[in-house]
């Protein structure tokens, strides 16, 4: 944010900015502190965009307009400098992945998300981290091909937006892939110690830029 965004014209967050979201109401050291940093870029006019992850899907219009930025939808299709490219977080890529698809659904359905967010701050942690901890143990006993694409669900979502080049995070294996006949899958990395970004210039370079957080 400090560094290497104000360069930018635009600045991509493709979801899973928070480890857990249970209201724009919350309030923390760490929240306060990203909201100051995206403010300060959206305030030297460069563009924010963030996509819901599966983790801070309940960032609402709140937290937009205190940061200045615009709140993208499950799929979204950008022109990037002359050639058509579909933003996603990823998760919606992976289908063999049953029993997360299935509490995808049900924690999308507007009324339930509704409920949720009326209920007392505390109470919403405590369910909040039971949750987490839940997926964390689930994700001990699945198989790594589980939690990766379908390939196929993902070249017929090339053919269903009709572009050449996906971006998306979630799965957290950093790689550019090059799939016969003429398809481009980029997968954002994780943020551990180092910071996985993605820079793309006027001349369509492509690359990973990584930086202490």
């Amino acid at each position: 944010m400090q560094n290497q965004a104000p360069y930018a014209e635009s600045l991509y967050i493709l979801g899973d900015l928070f480890d857990f979201w249970i209201g724009d109401d919350e309030s923390s050291p760490l929240i306060n502190k990203v909201k100051v940093q995206i403010k300060c870029l959206t305030q030297q006019g460069v563009k924010c965009y963030f996509q819901h992850g599966n983790r801070d899907f309940l960032i609402g219009q709140r937290f937009a307009q205190d940061c200045g930025l615009t709140l993208l939808p499950t799929y979204q299709l950008i022109d990037l400098y002359g050639q058509k490219i579909l933003l996603c977080h990823g998760d919606t890529l992976c289908i063999d992945d049953i029993a997360y698809q299935r509490y995808r659904k049900k924690v999308h359905q507007k009324w339930l998300q509704t409920l949720f967010l009326c209920l007392p701050l505390t109470l919403r942690l405590k369910i909040a981290e039971k949750i987490r901890a839940k997926s964390q143990m689930d994700k001990r006993y699945k198989a790594t091909e589980i939690m990766d694409v379908n390939a196929d669900f993902v070249l017929k979502t090339f053919q269903q937006f009709n572009v050449n080049t996906i971006i998306h995070g979630h799965t957290h294996r950093q790689n550019i892939h090059q799939i016969p006949p003429h398809f481009t899958r980029i997968v954002l990395g994780d943020w551990g110690e180092t910071a996985s970004i993605l820079s793309v210039n006027e001349q369509g370079q492509i690359q990973f830029l990584t930086g202490k957080e």
